[in-house]
């Protein structure tokens, strides 16, 4: 993100949607909501998360080559390779064989039928490993997506680009980037169901293996809004959460995503990683310039750049860089209501969040965004927003508040004009959540109220 309302390299998610509300067309009635299920504010809610994160789970499907571990944190491993591949890395122009080896989940019928989805995983990848998330969807026709390539990631960049997959789709659906999206959510075509597979690589005649702690997928559909209810305050609390701005870090390291201006989601992800105890080695900081401020915000950019989106903006892998961290896990869901925020803040889990504004809707920010990430990190006594927001000037700047009401449209809308006065889209309510991998039961019941175990 910078200070200037730019083009968002995801103003195609959702076009459709958008033409469609531009031209009078509502959201479809059916399929929207979870049978039996509300947010905070008792509107059915229209986001279903599920994943796979214990030992009966990943012995539950179907391997080829892989196998469960038991333990405090069970996972899923490279037993046996299933065969060799070779892999050209688009970003390198190097092709490298590799052993791999797969595991593919079971169906899971979504209870909210799903204009889009996005995958997250949790993983350890060695040097000399990498892995690949894939999402099959069926159609509320019967038929069925291909299999979508959603992330080809490793936690360092010494063996492949971590990459996104440009150009899926199948005429109905589409993959951006990091969002499977129907492509005409006004015709009523929804996903009901999909399966997941993951694809361990090591290399060949090693015995190394990536080890997967945990991977799902959020579904929603989130209708067609410019406005959203308001909620009560109900909340007020702050969290102690590190202080991090992007903007001292301008003009640094430009090879990933023009340097630091646009690193408002690593920026974020690093606050909240070290608000859970989660530290850099020096040896890991040692590539970075000595006479930069705040290094590890440069490491999280670095480890977060999506090679194909050309930024650091990809939400799945921040979640995953996160859980690179020990005994952290990260997802990425979307909220109904900022109740559901004060619930998160009342169990002691700061959220990051996404939203697009012109500078006018947003009181005290000083800029327009076609899309920034900001911490959540309280609410005032007024219900007011605590924000560490990363576009200030500098670290101490970082803490703002901001108008309850302004906030929570801006966040949860999925349509807005920009400052053109076009129709373009909003994110919804996306948010990323990183929490301990043993939550406390406090914990795990916020999580669970907004739909994530």
């Amino acid at each position: 993100m910078s200070r200037a309302e730019l083009p968002s390299r995801r103003t195609l998610l959702g076009a459709a949607a958008v033409a469609a509300v531009a031209g009078g067309a509502g959201p479809a009635a059916a399929g929207t909501a979870a049978r039996g299920r509300t947010d905070a504010t008792g509107a059915a809610r229209a986001v279903g998360n599920r994943a796979w994160t214990s030992y009966a789970d990943w012995r539950g499907g179907a391997a080829d080559g892989t196998r469960a571990v038991a333990g405090a944190r069970p996972g899923l491993v490279i037993a046996k390779a299933a065969g060799t591949t070779e892999y050209t890395d688009p970003h390198t122009g190097r092709t490298a064989a590799w052993e791999y080896a797969t595991w593919t989940s079971p169906v899971h019928r979504l209870a909210v039928p799903a204009t889009e989805a996005i995958a997250s995983w949790n993983a350890r990848t060695p040097e000399g490993t990498w892995l690949q998330v894939e999402l099959k969807g069926t159609y509320s026709d019967g038929t069925d997506t291909p299999w979508y390539v959603m992330g080809r990631w490793a936690a360092g960049d010494q063996d492949i680009r971590r990459t996104s997959v440009d150009d899926q789709g199948d005429g109905r659906s589409s993959v951006w980037t990091d969002t499977l999206a129907v492509d005409d959510a006004a015709s009523g075509l929804r996903i009901v169901s999909y399966r997941l597979r993951l694809t361990l690589h090591r290399r060949p005649g090693t015995d190394l293996t990536p080890t997967v702690w945990r991977v799902g997928a959020m579904g929603s559909d989130i209708p067609d809004r410019f406005t959203v209810p308001a909620s009560e305050p109900g909340l007020a609390r702050e969290l102690i959460v590190p202080r991090y701005s992007q903007e001292i870090h301008k003009g640094q390291y430009p090879e990933y995503d023009n340097g630091g201006e646009a690193w408002c989601s690593p920026t974020s992800s690093q606050m909240i990683i070290e608000y859970w105890g989660g530290r850099l080695t020096e040896e890991q900081l040692s590539w970075v310039d000595p006479s930069y401020a705040d290094p590890q915000v440069c490491h999280a950019a670095r480890h977060t750049y999506d090679y194909q989106y050309a930024g650091c903006g990809n939400w799945p892998f921040n979640a995953a860089y996160a859980a690179t961290f020990r005994d952290l896990q990260g997802v990425v869901t979307r909220l109904g209501s900022l109740t559901d925020l004060e619930t998160l803040i009342a169990a002691g889990i700061p959220a990051i969040t996404s939203q697009s504004f012109r500078e006018e809707e947003l009181t005290g920010a000083g800029y327009g965004t076609s899309g920034h990430l900001m911490t959540v990190i309280g609410f005032t006594a007024d219900g007011d927003v605590i924000a560490n927001d990363p576009a200030s000037d500098d670290n101490e700047a970082v803490r703002r508040v901001y108008k309850r009401r302004e906030w929570e449209n801006i966040w949860l809308r999925t349509k807005r004009y920009n400052a053109s006065g076009k129709v373009v889209s909003g994110t919804g309510g996306v948010c990323y959540l990183y929490f301990p991998a043993r939550p406390t039961p406090r914990q795990r019941k916020a999580l669970a109220a907004v739909g994530v175990r």
